[in-house]
């Protein structure tokens, strides 16, 4: 059916111009999101616990600080419903440039916060708050973002073009920990006093650019039809729990990939400085993860467009939890070499292998009407389930075992279910984006169109 010319620019060389556009802008968007969450991870292991939590026992701070990390994941799936319901009712592109706009604001307002000693019980309440508006603006940010993308590309390569946003993840990871790696070397006391506001603050920088380019994109043609032909959802998520299988589908099938994300990234931080490892060291490891990840996640992404999602799914996770135990027993040695060795094999190659195809999957799963509700929701409870709590469960399992093989049987565990929930998802690399069926049969029974 024909669009309007604002929508599905008129001409080839235009519509490459325009997703490739489209491909930047969820680019930043997940690097700003993951930017903030990971800063945010980051120096919570480092200071938060004695700045916004002081008198506690330094692992009790630290699962403290980890506890405002997890409200964040709490918030995600309410905004995955705000921002989805208007993104499936009113566009994606206005709903896209109001999450940026959200999740920048409250990552640059944490930067000015007080601390304890200035204001008292008031510094936790202030910051747990801001991390509820971040989750609930990444909640909306990924959806819309990657089926922006997954819909401007039609049925060209939808997995290849939706890497760009799961790349935001390692380019997001990687900036934060090139800045916090920068803060970290000054003296204990400038970080504490100052040095760990640097990182929010530098956000803004992302948050520009972000916006620049996102003001330039078009809205999606393919909702640019739903919208002239008046078929939007009255209510999305109505519409979404009336058929409830790709939603837990959705949400199982990525639970894998954010455990092994959180605890060998955000986590790692304060596991291996507690055994031993130097900050600079952990921060290192993590940087040439993310710079592995940058290689890995398109690399698997567009063999996911040649042999079908549900294989490079189910292979990254079956090396996941494979490798689980001999990444924790590589940590352990404390050798900076062999913990470089450990996160690049369990982050920057399994987790991303697992990730990488999830943004074109979870946006196949649902028809245009309710894409935007349904790929946020499975998405962000993918992220509340297997990132969310696992850093806090994993700080208390440890700081009562003391050892690492509670992170390994997490890390397992999550994998282990991505792999069993893969084997029940239908294969939609080929499925046409047209097809508004929000079905989603076994694997080898009959594809339903509606």
């Amino acid at each position: 059916m024909p669009t309007s010319p604002v929508a599905s620019p008129s001409t080839a060389p235009e519509r490459t111009r325009q997703l490739r556009r489209v491909a930047l802008s969820g680019l930043l968007g997940t690097a700003v999101e993951f930017y903030d969450f990971l800063v945010y991870g980051t120096v919570a292991a480092l200071v938060f616990g004695e700045l916004f939590f002081p008198g506690a026992d330094p692992a009790v701070g630290t699962i403290a600080a980890f506890g405002t990390f997890a409200a964040g994941y709490v918030a995600r799936p309410l905004g995955g419903i705000i921002f989805g319901h208007f993104g499936d009712r009113l566009g994606r592109k206005s709903m896209l440039l109001l999450t940026m706009g959200l999740m920048g604001g409250a990552s640059f307002l944490i930067g000015l916060l007080p601390t304890y000693d200035a204001i008292g019980v008031w510094a936790p309440v202030l910051l747990i708050t801001l991390r509820v508006l971040q989750g609930i603006a990444i909640g909306g940010e990924w959806g819309g973002a990657t089926l922006m993308v997954v819909e401007h590309a039609g049925e060209r390569r939808r997995g290849l073009w939706s890497s760009f946003t799961q790349m935001g993840a390692p380019l997001g990871s990687l900036l934060s920990s090139l800045v916090v790696t920068f803060v970290v070397a000054m003296p204990r006391d400038q970080f504490a006093a100052w040095g760990w506001r640097v990182p929010f603050l530098l956000s803004v920088v992302l948050l520009g650019v972000g916006l620049f380019v996102r003001l330039k994109v078009v809205e999606s043609p393919l909702f640019a039809e739903v919208k002239k032909d008046s078929a939007e959802a009255r209510l999305p998520i109505l519409d979404v729990l009336r058929r409830p299988r790709p939603l837990l589908l959705a949400c199982c099938v990525g639970i894998g990939a954010f455990t092994a994300q959180s605890l060998l990234t955000s986590y790692m931080i304060a596991y291996a400085t507690g055994i031993g490892y130097a900050r600079p060291q952990v921060l290192t490891a993590l940087t040439v993860s993310a710079c592995v990840a940058l290689v890995v996640l398109p690399c698997a992404s567009a063999l996911s467009d040649r042999i079908g999602r549900r294989p490079v799914v189910l292979a990254g996770a079956l090396a996941s939890a494979a490798l689980a135990f001999p990444v924790l027993s590589l940590v352990d040695s404390k050798s900076p070499g062999l913990l470089i060795l450990a996160v690049v094999l369990g982050h920057g190659v399994a987790q991303s292998t697992m990730y990488g195809p999830l943004g074109a999957l979870l946006t196949e799963m649902f028809g245009t009407r309710v894409r935007y509700t349904g790929a946020s929701l499975g998405y962000q409870g993918a992220t509340l389930i297997g990132a969310g709590f696992s850093p806090m469960i994993a700080g208390s399992l440890v700081a009562g075992s003391g050892g690492g093989t509670p992170v390994a049987l997490l890390v397992c565990g999550g994998s282990l279910i991505t792999a069993l929930t893969v084997l029940f998802v239908r294969e939609t690399s080929r499925t046409s984006l047209a097809d508004t069926a929000e079905r989603n049969p076994a694997p080898h029974t009959e594809e339903i169109s509606a």
